[in-house]
């Protein structure tokens, strides 16, 4: 029988509390800084190619230390590792906010991102050792709500701190948390007997290419689309380096007798299936979150907060329906059920996304972001709490680390693949507009007519041409936009619309509910 994650007198509502507090906060620092590069480029005299590393770091570091998480708290135990993740995640915090150039902000961001990279998985993992199976859904509920409002709030909040403060701030915010959620830690986290009984085994070589292969990899998706991909040979040297990498990771830790990420666990069809499904989930629902802020910004001339004020609809609908999700499993609900319902769901609001046009109202933006927020919460809980039902409790940790690290991955591959897809159809619709450009076009004539009223009473001749020929290129530009932002919205509709048909190939544990691997009791 396993042990719970808290001391027996510990309530499984203060263990959440206390793991989830300090991963809110990581998670939202992927992207709080991202309204406060401007300040922070004007503030430490850096270029926009320079501060931009202040995302990246912190992300490479991350992206790192996430998958060999469960390894680490094996060797190091999983509390004292929790301790010693959050204590280096608050203090970066105040060195990034305190840094006097860039250079000493972006070693501090790297180590912000070693410190909270360990924390997603650490804290799913002793989460669902300290609910009982039954209710595997209602804890994967509370980590739901953390992880995916997060990433919402974060850029309201720094927005907010930015403009009100200053950005040195969106560090030392985390400071009062960070120290509240150490001594949490210390006195209701305590480490299940398979954990003690852990000996060290470095995989140097697992270690070494793991690093190499996913920072390589971060970097590649962060400055692809700057670089003009396979333009640069700096994106092609990269990519090189990160596919042998990742591939030599691979065959070494499938022959490794003590192996710093056990790939094995993959041979579970649930948890293979689950991953897959997690990661092209969050592949389109992260390229939505980019999408939809810069179609309202660039293409309707919204505000950065009224911007936000289009996501916040469904980052409620989210809170609302997580909590849903968790008590509906926890009755009976069957997960593939509510799954299948969740990306459906996520699928619909997709497509209707693909239907905005330049004359959209506040209200026609909006409703696509709260529909999805429904289906967010019905993929998200129902996902996170099926995957790991056949994981035995000593490959939780290793497993969560895995599960979380496609999880992020999927996210900064859907930012990358949309920001480029958009950029293309774009330039794909320019050219075929163009071409209707003539002066036989009758809607041509009617806009020239048009502009020709608009500018009477001006200087003839030169002038006039040039405001009309400027008028048209501006309209080209926006036509050919909005075709584009249709067109990513629509393919990614369709790439959710087909994870549905993979629920069917999940299995759920064939044992007694109390016998299932990873409970508390």
């Amino acid at each position: 029988m396993s042990q719970p994650a808290a001391t027996p007198q510990t309530s499984k509502w203060i263990v959440a509390l206390t793991v989830i507090l300090p991963t809110f906060l990581e998670v939202m620092d992927t992207s709080v800084v991202n309204v406060s590069l401007p300040h922070i480029q004007g503030s430490l005299s850096a270029g926009m190619d320079e501060v931009t590393w202040v995302l990246t770091s912190y992300l490479v570091a991350n992206a790192i230390i996430i998958p060999i998480t469960g390894w680490l708290a094996s060797v190091f135990g999983r509390k004292r590792y929790l301790i010693f993740s959050i204590t280096l995640f608050t203090v970066s915090s105040l060195l990034c906010g305190a840094a006097p150039s860039l250079e000493v902000l972006v070693i501090a961001r790297i180590l912000q991102g070693l410190g909270g990279g360990g924390l997603q998985p650490l804290s799913q993992a002793i989460l669902l050792e300290a609910f009982p199976v039954a209710e595997h859904g209602v804890a994967m509920a509370v980590f739901g709500m953390g992880v995916v409002f997060a990433p919402i709030l974060g850029p309201v909040v720094g927005g907010w701190i930015t403009d009100n403060w200053a950005w040195r701030w969106v560090f030392y915010i985390n400071l009062p948390f960070g120290i509240m959620a150490v001594a949490m830690a210390a006195m209701l986290i305590r480490d299940p007997p398979y954990i003690r009984r852990a000996r060290l085994h470095i995989d140097r070589w697992g270690l070494f290419l793991i690093a190499v292969g996913l920072g390589c990899l971060q970097i590649v998706l962060d400055k692809g689309e700057r670089e003009d991909w396979l333009d640069s040979t700096f994106i092609i040297t990269l990519s090189v380096i990160c596919i042998v990498a990742l591939t030599l990771f691979v065959i070494v830790e499938l022959r490794a007798e003590h192996p710093v990420v056990d790939l094995r666990v993959f041979r579970d069809r649930t948890f293979a299936v689950g991953n897959v499904i997690m990661f092209m989930g969050f592949f389109t629902l992260f390229g939505g979150f980019v999408l939809l802020p810069l179609y309202a910004q660039t293409l309707m001339g919204y505000t950065a907060v009224w911007a936000g004020y289009i996501l916040g609809p469904g980052g409620v609908a989210s809170l609302f329906i997580m909590p849903v999700a968790g008590i509906l499993m926890k009755r009976g609900a069957r997960p593939k059920t509510l799954l299948s319902v969740g990306l459906s769901t996520m699928a619909v609001s997709l497509w209707l996304m693909s239907q905005l046009t330049l004359d959209a109202d506040f209200t026609s933006i909006a409703l696509p972001r709260f529909i999805q927020g429904f289906g967010i919460g019905l993929f998200f809980v129902p996902l996170a709490g099926s995957t790991y039902v056949n994981i035995p409790k000593e490959q939780m940790g290793n497993a969560s680390g895995i599960f979380n690290l496609l999880r992020n991955l999927g996210g900064s591959f859907g930012v990358a693949v949309s920001a480029t897809l958009l950029s293309q159809r774009s330039q794909l619709h320019q050219s075929f507009l163009v071409e209707h450009v003539t002066p036989f076009n009758p809607a041509l004539r009617e806009y020239a007519d048009q502009v020709s009223r608009a500018l009477t009473g001006m200087a003839e001749g030169m002038t006039h041409s040039r405001q009309l020929l400027a008028g048209v290129y501006r309209e080209v530009l926006r036509q050919s936009n909005m075709l584009a932002f249709n067109d990513v919205f629509w393919l990614f509709a369709w790439l959710t619309a087909a994870l549905v048909p993979l629920t069917l190939l999940m299995r759920t544990y064939r044992g007694r509910p109390a016998e299932a691997p990873g409970g508390a009791h």
